[in-house]
């Protein structure tokens, strides 16, 4: 979800419409994001900060996120069977902050802004609670065993 909003949010804001193939991202993309780094992701970053979306902090948070999930991905069974000093709880919450961040910034500077039905009026940005941001929340809450919001969720499927 995170890696969704660093780069999607932003190929999504550059694309020109849908072709047969899918997207129709533009040249414009390309000069303004993908050329500033060969990773898209680091290119993406570097938008969102020039952008003011995120800071220095936030890059340092998102490079602890980052370790973290490769330590899950390619020690998984060392950090089951012998244990360690694995954070993950902290490391959620701070993937939801940035995560939470990222996504509230294109809420209130794209699509309330360029929607005129909002024209006019106050936002609360504390009382956004975007979609990805919503979705790790209930995951963490099913994971931490509230099965009651599970079968909300699962009869609201239905």
């Amino acid at each position: 979800l995170l890696k969704e909003s660093i780069i999607g949010r932003i190929r999504d804001f550059y694309t020109n419409g849908i072709d047969e193939i899918g997207p129709n991202v533009g040249a414009e993309y390309k000069a303004q994001v993908l050329t500033r780094n060969t990773s898209p992701q680091y290119a993406s970053l570097d938008w969102l900060v020039e952008h003011e979306v995120i800071d220095a902090n936030d890059l340092e948070t998102f490079e602890r996120i980052k370790s973290a999930r490769n330590k899950l991905a390619h020690e998984l069974p060392s950090l089951v069977f012998q244990g360690g000093n694995f954070k993950h709880v902290e490391i959620f919450h701070e993937l939801v902050a940035l995560l939470r961040k990222i996504e509230v910034w294109w809420v209130v500077n794209v699509e309330i802004a360029t929607n005129p039905d909002y024209d006019g009026q106050e936002i609360d940005e504390e009382g956004i609670v975007p979609g990805p941001v919503l979705t790790l929340q209930m995951m963490f809450e099913v994971l931490s065993g509230n099965e009651e919001l599970l079968n909300t969720y699962r009869k609201g499927r239905q």
